[in-house]
């Protein structure tokens, strides 16, 4: 019987809904994901629907299975109970009360001791949910941002959480250390000289696309982004925002061309969590722009490339 996160919406890959403060629940669970349906200032053309994402990706997630025949026939589900514990409870009209309370239910999320994936949302929900995690651990974080756009404006239009600046309020965070984070697939017009700067001024790194396929082996370039990216840290988080694919891979996405195609981002989702990743998140898939759904049911691929890859870190396979 299929589980039902809420409504007629099924909780992701049908899983069971789990009840983050029940720790019976939580012992026979071994992955968490959330929901983050938030989106703040709208910061391009009318790109806008992202809070939409959590129950679109969800529902698109139940045709699938956790066979993935071309990484050695492995079946995630066989070596991982996925629990779903629903969806933050954001303010549409309060940023800066909606980032107080997704940093709440991530420390939640956190404190279980899962391995914690969400669902955006607008890409500031990363801000908060890491902002959780460095006061959890009580050290230092490392951070691989897959994205075609630097987003780390200082602000947008008056505004510090808009989804172009979460990566500068987390230059701003205590527990980050700013020369791991790695600003990975980053490409095209619509960054701005400033972003590019602010990167350099705090010590982060930049991959560009072009970085990526000069580079030629997509292992090679995942091993040399993940060792910046745990350097003199605790742990490493894995942020993925839609549009770092190629806008032919990304019909729910903004159109940026130059990406990566779908099978570039599965190889390095892959490595990354075969190296280790203490979480993520994926965030900005537009559904009122994706009239066939292909970028939610992408994001069930993604999910399961990750875990594909945390199964052979944790030595499952």
């Amino acid at each position: 019987m299929t589980q039902h996160i809420y409504g007629n919406t099924p909780c992701f890959l049908n899983s069971n809904i789990v009840d983050i403060h029940d720790q019976k629940q939580l012992e026979k669970t071994d992955i968490l994901v959330y929901g983050v349906p938030w989106e703040g200032a709208v910061t391009w053309g009318d790109y806008t629907g992202c809070e939409l994402g959590p129950k679109v990706i969800r529902l698109n997630s139940a045709r699938y299975s956790g066979y993935l025949p071309e990484l050695d026939h492995i079946d995630v589900l066989e070596h991982y109970t996925i629990g779903d514990v629903g969806d933050v409870s954001i303010v549409p009209t309060h940023a800066k009360e909606t980032m107080h309370r997704i940093e709440e239910f991530a420390t939640n999320v956190w404190k279980s001791g899962k391995f914690p994936i969400a669902f955006g949302g607008d890409h500031t929900i990363t801000y908060p949910i890491v902002k959780a995690l460095g006061k959890h651990i009580q050290g230092k974080v490392g951070i691989i941002h897959l994205d075609a756009h630097y987003d780390n404006h200082k602000q947008y239009e008056g505004e510090r959480y808009a989804r172009n600046t979460s990566f500068h309020r987390l230059y701003e965070n205590e527990h980050v250390r700013n020369e791991s984070i790695v600003h990975m697939g980053i490409h095209g017009p619509r960054n701005e000289p400033i972003t590019g700067k602010y990167a350099q001024e705090v010590g982060a790194t930049t991959i560009t696309i072009r970085d990526i396929r000069q580079a030629g082996n997509l292992k090679d370039i995942a091993k040399a982004a993940y060792e910046i990216a745990e350097k003199e840290v605790d742990v490493v988080y894995l942020s993925i925002c839609s549009d770092v694919l190629d806008f032919a891979y990304n019909p729910g996405g903004p159109v940026d061309g130059n990406g990566l195609t779908s099978f570039e981002l599965l190889e390095l989702i892959y490595e990354f969590a075969k190296l280790g990743i203490h979480g993520l998140d994926y965030v900005e898939v537009y559904p009122q722009q994706d009239a066939n759904d292909h970028s939610s049911h992408f994001v069930t691929y993604a999910i399961l490339y990750a875990l594909a890859g945390k199964a052979v870190y944790d030595q499952k396979v």
